[in-house]
């Protein structure tokens, strides 16, 4: 069923996401109702994409159950690890390291960068919150709470273990160099965004410049910290290198980082206080992921580096992960440029990715779309740079090499330009 050639899954979705818009103060209110109102739509008319009826939407919910817990174990191991980070006194010393102008606040935008290529970008965005938090004195301007995102997306948007999509990416049998690629659009783009937002947040709230007097930094939560960091790190990292099956089984990282969070509980008492606050946002960002993971999106226009580009406008409103399936499924991309758009494209909206939706349950004053535009415009403008930048460099060159995904889908039209150059 559709309205003006748009499927109604869509419509009740952008209905979803405008009442999330709208109404602040009962964003979980409204992403529930949204989910239960295209559930009971797809139940009764559309059907999913694994079948109809209630036998589609388990079959579904069995595919999409390790991500959805994963992000589960995440946000809420990570809430307390941000606790025990800032209890730490760590964020309190940081200024001591970073310069006490604007360019502390991008030298912190660039750490988030780093951590995000070996670590899940979520953690990276929520770790990059917290330190934030600390020294900008809990004052965080919007446009620097999207620089975060971005930073935490365009770290992993080149390296097989720090996003999810450059994983299936690597599991459907795409070079990891090919992907790296995206790293030369990162490198013009962190600037473009990460600059002005450095200003931003230095005009809306100084860097602390001295420590507070009397601070000790208690190193025991320090340890904690790390251990949580290097578990998730080790499972991301092994799991990817030796059991990549095992991540579409197991919640591995989550499962990781509670490991540790449950082993040092009698050594430094978590602060289990957070979680109904934390469980409430942790609900609201499942449900957005869920009522994603259901719209119809199953065919992209011809593979060309018009739609890859559009794609990363796209994903700042749909989940990436299907897209980028789809993608892998149809064959004919470049894969650096893909990775980056699928990868940075979801920073140009608050729940255009999952990190994202993270950093907004710390920061609820996030969850405003026209505030994140308006506060967060130079990520789209980093973003195309960006991209212009990559197209300027390596140019548009497609893997003749079909991917595992292609080699199981049914043939398909060629979707390439006959005149583009390709890959060896």
């Amino acid at each position: 069923m559709s309205v003006a050639s748009v499927p109604v899954d869509f419509i009740l979705f952008a209905l979803t996401l405008l009442g999330v818009a709208l109404f602040h103060r009962y964003t979980l209110q409204v992403a529930l109702t949204g989910l239960a109102v295209i559930i009971v739509y797809k139940l009764g008319f559309a059907g999913f994409k694994t079948g109809p009826g209630f036998g589609g939407l388990v079959t579904h919910m069995a595919h999409e159950w390790v991500i959805l817990t994963n992000l589960l174990g995440l946000l809420l191991g990570f809430a307390l690890l941000s606790n025990h980070f800032e209890r730490s006194k760590v964020p309190e010393v940081l200024p001591h390291f970073l310069p006490d102008d604007w360019k502390g606040g991008f030298l912190l935008l660039v750490i988030v960068f780093v951590l995000s290529s070996f670590l899940d970008n979520i953690a990276a965005a929520l770790i990059g919150g917290t330190m934030a938090a600390g020294v900008f004195r809990k004052k965080v301007h919007i446009g620097y709470l999207a620089a975060i995102v971005a930073a935490s997306n365009a770290g992993g948007a080149g390296s097989v273990v720090g996003d999810t999509t450059t994983t299936m990416m690597w599991i459907a049998g795409v070079s990891p160099l090919s992907v790296v690629e995206a790293y030369v659009a990162v490198a013009v783009a962190i600037f473009i965004f990460g600059i002005p937002a450095a200003f931003q947040q230095q005009k809306y709230s100084p860097i602390m410049k001295d420590i507070p007097p009397g601070t000790k930094v208690e190193w025991s939560r320090v340890v904690i910290v790390f251990a949580i960091l290097i578990a998730a790190i080790l499972a991301n990292v092994i799991a990817n290198l030796r059991y990549p099956d095992l991540l579409d089984a197991l919640p591995v990282i989550g499962a990781a980082v509670w490991a540790v969070l449950l082993v040092t509980a009698p050594w430094k008492r978590p602060d289990w206080e957070v979680m109904p606050e934390t469980f409430k946002g942790t609900m609201f960002l499942l449900a957005l992921v869920t009522c994603a993971s259901l719209m119809p999106v199953e065919k992209l226009p011809a593979a060309s580096w018009q739609t890859a580009m559009g794609l990363g406008f796209v994903s700042a409103v749909f989940d990436n992960i299907p897209l980028t399936a789809l993608a892998l499924k149809q064959g004919g991309y470049d894969w650096g440029f893909l990775a980056y758009a699928v990868g940075f494209g979801g920073s140009m909206i608050w729940f255009g990715s999952s990190a994202g939706v993270a950093l907004c349950s710390m920061y609820p004053e996030g969850r405003s779309v026209g505030a994140w535009l308006k506060g967060g415009w130079h990520i789209a403008v980093g973003y195309v740079l960006g991209f212009a930048a990559l197209m300027l460099v390596l140019g548009w060159a497609p893997d003749q090499h079909a991917s595992r995904a292609q080699r199981a889908a049914p043939p398909a039209a060629e979707t390439a330009p006959a005149t583009a150059p390709v890959k060896p």
